[in-house]
């Protein structure tokens, strides 16, 4: 799709009050409202106050009855619970919102963030890899890091155990960003709460989701789509063939990112989905002078540049009449929850079925993976997601980092 038509070209303006902040967590927060339905009712209506308004007629028109949005009281707890956890809010079109997400399809509306914000505005590298990692494995991580961080560059990573854990011990005293799959506020391994409190006082926690939510399963992959926005490159240092890292790659590929893997033995498991990176085109990494190397062409412009490029919902027209309403959008969710399955369906036949153009069905089907409703599998595959009882939040599955 063409993100330059895509309504999350042009970010609302931003909070100014508490009380404004209050009314995007309450749209944002409110039920069936994805981050793409956030900016086209903003969008339709011209403000977020406007669109709260109109949430229950739109949403009346979609077939859905008795439509409540999101009470201020639930907004007011959440904004509570960050005080209370020391956590920011930085909102898209604000200063300290990173500039690097801007590129991206639908960026989060709404971040929470604890430590220093600031790191924001560096440049970011992402290192990434297997939980169950290698001695020499851990070493380059380590390596890697240390000597981004004394080349000026900030290293992002999960805070999964193994090598995330790796990289951000290594980057401690030069700058390093955990995005976290649950709340900002939430630990998850548990083993890792000393590492995250420490991460807190030098560097950067970050979330897109609510305060207090406990990570589960479907929470990994919108965190990896985050990391991998927020870096000019990923590095994957070990992953098998089926790692959750692997999902950090395909975000970085969709959002136009630098791919780079750290090679092994072909009898090495954990390195079995670093070498088949190297041999589908992704680049090979020895050393930090690599990752620098492949990162010169891409020098961006200067955040304040980037964000100063973005117009404002104030300073654009209307949306013409002929874009997409919640209710055209609603039936979009049915006909693709309808057409998928549990078996894996190109997303290319997908849109070819539903007879509907690209830059509509693109949009939507990513509310729909944010939500944990349909999964995407290497390869354009998807499929609906597993209904079956929510996993424990102390046990992701495997492929979840």
């Amino acid at each position: 799709m063409s993100e330059g038509s895509h309504p999350s070209t042009h970010p609302p303006l931003p909070p100014t009050t508490e009380d404004d902040r209050v009314l995007w967590l309450r749209l944002l927060r409110s039920r069936r409202v994805g981050i793409s339905t956030f900016y086209r009712l903003i969008g339709e209506h011209g403000s977020i106050a406007a669109a709260l308004d109109a949430l229950p007629r739109v949403a009346r028109e979609a077939g859905l009855n008795d439509y409540t949005p999101c009470p201020e009281t639930v907004a007011v707890a959440e904004m509570r619970a960050a005080r209370k956890a020391r956590a920011q809010m930085i909102c898209i079109g604000e200063a300290a919102y990173p500039a690097q997400l801007l590129d991206l399809a639908d960026p989060p509306p709404i971040l929470w963030a604890q430590g220093d914000p600031s790191l924001l505005t560096r440049p970011m590298i992402a290192l990434v890899g297997a939980r169950n990692a290698s001695s020499l494995g851990g070493r380059m991580a380590r390596a890697l890091a240390a000597d981004l961080g004394n080349k000026g560059h900030v290293v992002v990573s999960g805070l999964a155990r193994g090598i995330d854990t790796a990289a951000h011990k290594a980057s401690l005293a030069t700058g390093t960003i955990a995005v976290m799959a649950g709340g900002v506020d939430v630990v998850y391994p548990s083993e890792n709460t000393a590492l995250a409190a420490e991460i807190e006082k030098s560097g950067l926690r970050l979330s897109e989701m609510p305060i207090g939510t406990i990570p589960q399963a479907r929470h990994f992959p919108r965190r990896n789509r985050l990391i991998s926005g927020l870096a000019g490159a990923v590095v994957l240092v070990e992953a098998a063939a089926k790692s959750g890292s692997l999902i950090t790659a395909k975000c970085a590929l969709d959002q136009g990112r630098e791919v780079l893997a750290v090679p092994g033995h072909p009898f090495d498991a954990r390195a079995a989905g670093c070498n088949m990176l190297i041999r589908d085109g992704a680049r090979l990494v020895r050393d930090a002078a690599d990752v620098i190397e492949a990162l010169a062409p891409l020098a961006p412009a200067a955040p304040e540049q980037r964000q100063a490029e973005m117009p404002l919902v104030a300073d654009i027209p209307p949306p013409p009449p002929e874009k997409r309403s919640l209710s055209d959008t609603a039936k979009l969710h049915r006909m693709i929850l309808d057409r998928l399955g549990p078996s894996p369906l190109a997303e290319d036949q997908l849109i070819r079925d539903l007879g509907a153009p690209a830059n509509t069905v693109a949009p939507v089907l990513v509310d729909l993976e944010l939500d944990g409703r349909i999964n995407r599998q290497s390869g354009g595959l998807l499929s609906l997601a597993e209904t079956g009882p929510t996993q424990s939040a102390r046990t992701p599955d495997r492929t979840a980092r």
